[in-house]
């Protein structure tokens, strides 16, 4: 573990901010390990609004920054765009209306009295996964997040790429020509997300399947059916998941990482999905990274809060 690790121990509280649940935890770095003495969750209640969602997260930082006051922190991973430098919200898709805009560093410190950091929660979750996780070892690490949506990171060095917009790592929004009329959830049309995510992959099904076909309300319903042996939510798997493949070998020839990290749902879809997923893989990779490894992430739902807690130690060492 690297020197701005050991170099201070005191407890953070680390949250995690998604479109379904709000994870927090108290982590603290006791000799080379992080330990997580408490954790809980909240519904995010996405749909009510940005600004109710971050009432609600600012009333949990108040009650656990009083109910713990050895807290030294907040180290947030949050779903949106973040500027990493401020914690404000630049923009968010319509899975949370209106959580775009929402200065929510400015928020959590006031409500804990103490400092803040944030950053996206997929960024988090593949800082995790590169400095704790599947990718320890590996100088450039390519991390995927493939679940209700699709969205990834990349790590150098043990720190986030961010982009000049903060932008870096959207990889579910790449173009793919499997789907060019599905409707992504940021409003363009035909990016992978839309077909090839969780929610994709079953509204993908919807648009194609015929009268005769069950409807599959949503991704375990279509996993139900495509392992029953049903034609159509079986080659809907397959095909989402070479198409995926495609994207992160064009990915892996732009970017050049030293391992594949792949999290979410869609990585527990069986054997089918990841043979198919690395044969369109190989189809679009140079040489030189056709042989890449691509892996499972080893930190599950932990990832972001532990990605959280290193960003914010990353920002306290070069302060």
């Amino acid at each position: 573990m690297s020197e701005e690790l050991k170099a201070s121990s005191f407890p953070l509280l680390a949250l995690d901010i998604g479109g379904t649940k709000v994870g927090w935890a108290i982590i603290s770095l006791v000799g080379e390990e992080l330990l997580v003495t408490e954790s809980g969750s909240i519904p995010t209640l996405a749909l009510e609004g940005g600004a109710e969602v971050a009432s609600r997260i600012c009333e949990l930082v108040a009650s656990t920054s009083s109910s713990f006051p050895e807290i030294k922190g907040v180290a947030v991973a949050s779903a949106g765009v973040v500027d990493p430098r401020t914690g404000k919200i630049v923009s968010a898709t319509n899975t949370m209306p209106g959580w775009g805009g929402t200065d929510l560093g400015d928020l959590l410190r006031e409500a804990s009295g103490r400092p803040v950091w944030i950053l996206n929660d997929v960024h988090a979750h593949g800082l995790g996964e590169a400095r704790l996780g599947a990718g320890v070892g590996h100088d450039t690490v390519l991390s995927v997040a493939v679940g209700t949506g699709i969205g990834g990171a990349l790590i150098h060095d043990g720190e986030v790429v961010f982009g000049s917009h903060n932008l870096a790592g959207h990889l579910g929004h790449i173009h793919h020509h499997f789907a060019p009329e599905m409707l992504c959830s940021c409003g363009r049309m035909g990016h992978i997300e839309a077909f090839c995510s969780g929610s994709g992959i079953t509204a993908w099904y919807e648009a194609r399947r015929s009268t005769q076909d069950p409807k599959a309300l949503n991704g375990r319903r279509l996993q139900e059916l495509a392992d029953s042996g049903h034609p159509l939510a079986a080659a809907c798997f397959t095909e989402s998941a070479y198409a995926l493949g495609e994207a992160l070998g064009s990915l892996a020839n732009c970017v050049d990482p030293a391992i594949i990290v792949l999290s979410g749902s869609m990585t527990r879809s069986g054997e089918a999905w990841w043979a198919s997923l690395r044969e369109g893989y190989r189809a679009s990779a140079m040489n030189a990274v056709a042989d890449l490894e691509i892996v499972a992430g080893s930190l599950g739902s932990n990832a972001p809060l532990l990605g959280a807690f290193i960003h914010y130690l990353n920002q306290i060492a070069s302060s």
